[in-house]
């Protein structure tokens, strides 16, 4: 299994648009082949920082995940909302198998 963590951090004020901006990248993602998990997680203390927990059955599911339409929508659409430039962290995932 292929997991990124993706932590982002937007702009006070943006949390409404970024929240809806990614329930859309969330629902067509979650219908994605090979997509096993697509959360999407909000910082208790600080409403302006996410992760973004994708899990896919493999390497070539998560890069096929970069060239789809509503990954590129997502992307475009929350460029401007960042305070700083999102990172990926990539993981193997052991378990559940």
């Amino acid at each position: 299994m292929h997991v990124t963590l993706v932590h982002v951090h937007i702009k006070p004020g943006c949390e409404s648009a970024f929240i809806a901006a990614c329930r859309a990248n969330h629902l067509a993602s979650t219908q994605e082949a090979g997509n096993l998990r697509f959360d999407v997680l909000q910082d208790a203390a600080d409403p302006c920082r996410f992760i973004l927990y994708e899990a896919y059955a493999s390497e070539a599911d998560a890069l096929a995940h970069k060239e789809t339409a509503h990954y590129l929508a997502w992307r475009d659409a929350v460029a401007a909302l960042m305070a700083e430039p999102r990172q990926g962290m990539r993981y193997l995932g052991l378990y559940p198998e």
